[in-house]
């Protein structure tokens, strides 16, 4: 067959002839069937190459020879097809840049498996070689346990959040001002309310009194006002009228008014005995307190059978013409008190009983919770318990005004017979003046299987009543808590 090159002009026939022959002549090339090296289109005619290899096992006629692998492209170069024999894969680490050996063909059409993985996808050859592929399901397991330990880290100071407001939310809603007004807001005042201020009282009892008295609507309302406001102000004794849900700053007005101070006038206050009660009636009415100390000495002078008139002086406000005598005083207080006693239904020989039980349940409890304390006295005594009431030990000891509510060791183990953490039973004789409320509780408990009692906030009064030992445990641990986030307050 001729040579298509020896076609040539006859004047360059002899040049050409002379010119020596290339053992291997070098193919003709076309710019565009070659790719430039890294561009694009090599790198996508790298990738069809090798979809091209992988699919060469599945591309069989349905005769069952081997067709060439079809791919799609402008540009995909046409794939030879493959004899039946075993194609060898190329060797692992060829340096073409496209990262997978060729599949390998068995005789009978079934590929060779290898170890390499195939192609993830196009975008895999855009990656750095250096990159590290990580697998599907490991980010997968990654993800969820970094979300985990987040979930854990975020619920750890939820709930350590939720524990420091829990603990110390006065505190914190004074910071930042949220919660409920300490003050009452100004124009609802309404009723009327006795309020006794005492020879030496400054800020602090005075705005107890009034907080007790429902003057005021917080304990320390009044005192922080005078502190910021007026901290120099004298206070005079005497009984003064106001009325309840009154400003801090409308109660120090009225108490600076000298026609709100009641002449001849002495309040008795609930909880109280005859040792405090005697010096408020001799500033109130202005009899000789020598003379009042006399007049108690004799209770029988009253009809009373007792050995003293501790429980007998009724808590209540009193208005007595000039010139009455001490024993006209104490006698109007006791024939009170008889009026109480036969308002509950009290039997004659039986009073003493009431008030003592009375007296117990004035100074431990707010009067909501005055029937349920007189059902812990009652199931107590029932079942021969004693009563441990912190309010017996603290007045058999002299401690009764010190203003704790939890009693000191020295009074809870003295031995005296009002102590009940010492005796079993009631104790020798009422510990106070008992009020119409905590006279018939006495006489009417409600019916409950409580046999202890705490009081877990003193701010509101409060009070959990529990039927086991352990639960009553639970109790004091809320008291103490409240204690703990409540150092100001003087009753813990």
């Amino acid at each position: 067959m001729s040579d298509p090159h020896d076609r040539r002009p006859d004047s360059l026939g002899d040049f050409f002839d002379n010119v020596p022959t290339a053992a291997t002549p070098l193919p003709e090339r076309d710019a565009r069937d070659e790719p430039a090296p890294g561009s694009r289109r090599a790198l996508r005619e790298a990738a069809a190459r090798d979809a091209a290899e992988r699919d060469v096992p599945r591309a069989r006629t349905s005769a069952g020879g081997d067709s060439a692998p079809h791919v799609t492209g402008d540009d995909a170069p046409a794939v030879p097809a493959q004899p039946e024999a075993t194609v060898s894969p190329r060797p692992a680490g060829r340096g073409d840049g496209q990262g997978s050996a060729d599949i390998a063909v068995t005789p009978s059409g079934a590929p060779i498996a290898h170890d390499e993985p195939d192609h993830q996808s196009l975008d895999s050859l855009f990656a750095p070689e250096a990159a590290t592929h990580v697998p599907r399901k490991r980010r997968g397991r990654g993800c969820l346990i970094a979300l985990v330990v987040l979930l854990v880290i975020g619920g750890v100071i939820a709930g350590a959040g939720v524990w420091v407001y829990n603990t110390y939310q006065t505190q914190i809603d004074d910071i930042m001002g949220w919660g409920e007004p300490k003050d009452y807001e100004s124009g609802i005042a309404t009723g009327e309310a006795f309020v006794t201020i005492k020879k030496g009282d400054t800020g602090a009892p005075v705005s107890t009194a009034l907080f007790q008295a429902k003057v005021t609507k917080t304990d320390r309302v009044f005192y922080d006002y005078l502190i910021e406001n007026d901290p120099n102000v004298t206070f005079y004794p005497g009984v003064y009228k106001l009325q309840q849900k009154m400003t801090a700053s409308a109660a120090l007005k009225a108490l600076s008014n000298p026609d709100n101070r009641m002449a001849n006038t002495v309040r008795i206050a609930e909880g109280s005995t005859v040792a405090s009660s005697l010096p408020r009636i001799a500033e109130g009415v202005g009899i000789p307190i020598e003379d009042l100390q006399a007049a108690v000495q004799d209770p029988g002078a009253y009809g009373v059978s007792a050995e003293n008139l501790e429980g007998w002086l009724f808590p209540a406000i009193y208005t007595f013409d000039p010139g009455s005598s001490a024993q006209d005083v104490i006698a109007a207080m006791v024939d009170r008190t008889r009026e109480s006693l036969a308002k509950a239904g009290v039997p004659a020989d039986d009073v003493q009983r009431v008030l003592t039980i009375a007296s117990i349940i004035e100074r431990e409890a707010r009067t909501a919770d005055f029937p349920k304390v007189s059902r812990v006295i009652a199931n107590r005594v029932a079942d021969g318990m004693m009563l441990q009431m912190d309010s017996t030990a603290q007045y058999g000891y002299g401690e009764l005004h010190a203003g704790k509510a939890s009693t000191s060791e020295a009074a809870q183990h003295d031995d005296n017979p009002w102590n009940t953490y010492v005796i079993t039973g009631l104790p020798k004789t009422p510990i106070a003046n008992a009020g119409d409320a905590a006279i018939d509780a006495a006489m009417h408990p409600v019916d409950g299987p409580w046999l202890y009692f705490v009081t877990v906030d003193f701010s509101t009064g409060e009070t959990q009543f529990s039927e086991t030992y352990e639960e009553h445990q639970q109790g004091i641990k809320k008291m103490r808590a409240w204690c703990s986030a409540n150092t100001d307050y003087k009753g813990c």
